[in-house]
């Protein structure tokens, strides 16, 4: 899940840049403009979240489809970049992006954004190669698929803004919110049905939804937004994105093992590139002390609330980022083959079965913007960060063979604590700066939350991977020497780096009867051999040392949460009530549900504040437009 906080895929604080145009501008541009930009932002998000959720259920058919054993030796990194790639990419340039749109137009961005993304789709659906050539292309177009969505996500409510009068803004922003919760969730759905079939088909989605939308955004979308005259931050733009690369790359290779370590924590490429980009990163933050159009606005730090906001924000997508990698490494790899399901139909179950944490979402997240509007942000987005401290205490002791219905109860919690913390908490940071500094603010909050979103991952993947170095071996070597293998091979077996089980329990796959080999399993009784290479051997062994490694993830992700409960309470509680109607207060609870929802898909969320609110405040203060937004 970061970024993620107002609405889902906005920008770096792309409302309120929107809130530039002059007053009455949208009011006259017609009934059918506006909903033609609705519309077609709408599909836009849609595609996005989609295609970010339905990667996460089609990996193991993908895997199959082009003849590559993920967890063969040298294959564990293609894993990794097709999982990660497009988040990696969005969270470096969508800062960026959304500056560029504002310099020399937002539809032109976006346009270019959505024919970037639609080609890379049908790139994607095409794919012809097998074998390692096949697994790079599909690494290499996501990447670029990446820089398209990133378009998306840096303007699509700017320009909703530009065409909506202020009186209607919440109302689209929250329908955009509604579709990415709906993409989020749909996209599982929808790979999981289709991805058994055929591979090629959850790229082939999008394709038709693409080409449309972008031939009609390009002949109908107006650029008629206030441009923002600016210069572009050379410098701090290459610091920024080879520091944030270099320190994300560096935990995507952490992940894989070197030498004879469970992870490449130690691997002085790692480490080098770790040092070396956060040095790079604070070479950034010098630049940005010297140059007349920053990319950050680093003295916005001086803000209490802004500072507390940020780092509550930080710390959540920390703590939730992973987790929906985690349930579905239990559903797919263990709990579901436990019941009776084939792997071949576990990625579609596993979809089903998280459907809670969505309708978590939409119960919340109305009743978070409406309730924080009126009483303030601060006691909610603390209650939101507490109640995920407490849903990630009950998935502690929940047994991995668990009862679904406290299973369901404990998925809708967290949804419920995220829609409860998104909106407000978004609210609160942007509410505190002035008018003329949401939108430099919001960018750097939807920095710091898209780059957690990324290390959460990796910080999962290590807790875990840890937990089951400390158990699987020793559990590995006994339950294939009790059913008959012999001890020199199930020691060979037993010594194979952890995190390959792991992966495997994320892809739904079941590694025992190539890591036995044909050879061993023909000496065997034909009921060991058939026990050993059906569904239910390998995820009984893998349980018991996968919930060592749950243990330690979910407390640190509680811990993670308590601390940004604090975070959060100690930014203050000197904002105003805002009184607004209940269905703009409902849309704005919706679309900052469908930024966090967005966020956990692995789309990365962009957070900014309500339209209608910002520029209600930029006006009442006697603003011009040229300087309602940066």
């Amino acid at each position: 899940m970061t970024t993620s906080e107002s609405a889902a895929l906005n920008g770096t604080g792309s409302r309120l840049r929107g809130a530039a145009a002059p007053p009455g501008d949208a009011e006259v541009r017609g009934d059918s403009y506006k909903w033609t930009v609705l519309i077609n932002t709408t599909i836009g998000i849609l595609m996005a979240t989609v295609n970010a959720s339905i990667l996460l259920i089609a990996l193991p058919d993908i895997f199959r489809g082009i003849g590559i054993d993920p967890l063969a030796p040298g294959n564990t990194s293609y894993f990794l970049w097709i999982l990660m790639g497009f988040m990696l990419v969005t969270s470096v340039l969508v800062v960026s992006l959304g500056r560029v749109g504002d310099m020399f137009g937002r539809v032109r961005c976006y346009n270019l954004g959505f024919a970037v993304f639609t080609a890379a789709s049908i790139l994607l659906a095409v794919t012809w190669m097998h074998g390692d050539a096949a697994a790079l292309w599909i690494i290499i177009v996501r990447v670029v698929q990446g820089v398209g969505g990133a378009m998306l996500m840096a303007n699509s409510s700017a320009i909703i803004t530009d065409a909506f009068p202020a009186n209607e803004r919440g109302f689209a922003i929250g329908v955009n919110g509604v579709a990415a919760i709906s993409g989020s969730f749909l996209g599982l759905l929808i790979g999981g049905l289709l991805a058994p079939i055929e591979w090629h088909l959850v790229f082939i989605v999008s394709v038709p939804f693409g080409v449309f939308g972008t031939v009609w955004a390009y002949v109908k979308l107006k650029d008629n937004g206030v441009r923002t005259p600016a210069r572009i931050d050379w410098w701090g733009n290459l610091t920024f994105a080879a520091g944030l690369i270099s320190v994300l790359v560096g935990i995507v290779y952490g992940l894989q093992p070197y030498g004879g370590h469970t992870m490449g924590w130690t691997n002085p490429w790692v480490l080098t590139a770790m040092i070396g980009g956060v040095a790079v990163l604070i070479l950034f933050c010098f630049i940005e002390t010297r140059v007349s159009d920053p990319m950050f606005a680093l003295e916005l730090f001086k803000n209490r609330g802004f500072t507390m906001g940020v780092i509550a924000g930080l710390l959540g997508a920390l703590a939730r980022g992973g987790l929906q990698f985690m349930l579905i490494i239990w559903l797919q790899g263990i709990w579901l083959p436990l019941h009776g399901y084939s792997f071949e139909r576990t990625p579609l179950w596993a979809g089903i079965y998280m459907i809670p944490m969505t309708v978590g979402f939409l119960i919340s997240g109305p009743i978070a913007g409406r309730l924080s509007d009126r009483y303030g942000a601060r006691p909610f987005a603390t209650v939101g960060m507490l109640v995920s401290a407490a849903g990630f205490g009950i998935f502690d002791v929940i047994p991995i063979d668990f009862n679904y219905i406290g299973f369901a109860l404990a998925l809708m919690l967290i949804g419920m604590s995220m829609g409860l913390f998104a909106a407000p908490n978004t609210a609160a940071v942007m509410n505190g700066l002035p008018p003329n500094r949401r939108g430099a603010g919001a960018g750097m909050l939807n920095t710091f939350q898209n780059s957690a979103q990324v290390l959460s991952i990796g910080v999962f993947f290590t807790v875990i991977g840890l937990g089951l170095a400390a158990s699987l071996p020793h559990t590995l070597f006994s339950g294939l020497a009790a059913q008959g293998v012999p001890a020199a091979k199930a020691h060979e077996i037993a010594g194979i780096p952890p995190v390959g089980s792991l992966f495997a329990a994320f892809l739904g796959y079941n590694p025992i009867q190539q890591l036995i080999g044909s050879s061993t399993l023909s000496t065997l009784p034909p009921d060991r051999a058939s026990y050993l290479t059906g569904q239910e051997f390998f995820p009984h062994l893998i349980s018991g040392p996968f919930g060592d490694g749950l243990h330690l993830a979910f407390a640190f992700a509680a811990l993670a949460c308590v601390i940004g409960a604090v975070v959060s309470w100690l930014r203050g509680g000197t904002e105003q009530p805002v009184h607004r109607s209940l269905a703009a207060e409902t849309a704005a609870g919706l679309a900052g549900a469908g930024d966090a929802a967005a966020g956990e898909a692995g789309a990365g969320g962009v957070g900014g504040v309500d339209p209608a609110e910002a520029t209600d405040a930029a006006g009442a203060m006697g603003l011009p437009a040229a300087n309602r937004a940066t």
